[in-house]
């Protein structure tokens, strides 16, 4: 990555606050017309977080509505999809999808990459161009980081009202938690802050408490680890 793309980087990090701005940095970054941050399926429920533009949002709600799309199928494989030649090749991939943009918005070019945290598979970011246009490798590379740090922030967010008691009171709950997540930190090679939000990713996609898949880490049960598809938890 070069110095640029680290301050970007940068600042994406620091920008965890303002979801609804998360689509201008790749707007920014990409030569694409527009970009939204959605999220899709039965995890976070469907909805569009950031949108650039008016065309970014009703390409959001069309997928919504037809239940396929490449948000969808960036979900859903936990893998870039890219369609530099929408309006030619769209139709045989996403047939009502790319049937309904066609009667409606002109695009030419689509791309969405997955946002996830360890198991949750959550949404995507959507790219889209009205002329067309091709991410070279290493600007599919770089949309991907950018999409992780989304990921982050998003699941943060949803996590804001998500409490568990048991891992918020007494010493011993709270020093079960923090040696968890040293132990996932030096699983998966990421810093504290990360580390505890897969610990919190995992309560919330399984339905336990943080102190349950704490002691679980703690006891040698439950153990994370980055594969092909991101990142996996398992015994």
């Amino acid at each position: 990555m070069n110095e640029s793309f680290d301050d970007a980087l940068s600042e994406l990090e620091r920008s965890g606050g303002q979801l609804e701005s998360l689509g201008d940095f790749f707007v920014d970054r990409f030569p694409v017309t527009g970009a939204a941050v959605s999220t899709v399926g039965d995890v976070l429920g469907s909805e569009t977080i950031s949108a650039t533009d008016a065309v970014a949002a009703r390409l959001d709600e069309l997928q919504f509505d037809l239940g396929e799309g490449p948000c969808w199928e960036a979900m859903r494989t936990s893998a870039a999809v890219l369609e530099p030649e929408f309006r030619r090749r769209g139709v045989s991939r996403w047939p009502a999808f790319a049937s309904a943009v066609a009667d409606r918005v002109e695009v030419a070019s689509m791309f969405a990459f997955p946002l996830s945290v360890g198991e949750i598979r959550m949404g995507a970011v959507d790219l889209y161009s009205i002329e067309p246009v091709a991410l070279t490798p290493r600007e599919c590379t770089l949309a991907r980081v950018m999409a992780d740090v989304v990921s982050r922030h998003v699941l943060r967010d949803a996590l804001s009202d998500f409490t568990d008691s048991d891992a918020q009171t007494g010493i011993y709950s709270r020093r079960t938690v923090h040696q968890a997540t040293g132990i996932v930190l030096a699983q998966l090679d990421i810093d504290p802050d990360d580390a505890l939000l897969m610990l919190q990713a995992r309560a919330f996609s399984t339905g336990q408490r943080v102190m349950e898949v704490a002691q679980a880490v703690v006891d040698g049960t439950l153990r994370f680890s980055r594969t092909s598809g991101g990142i996996e938890a398992g015994s």
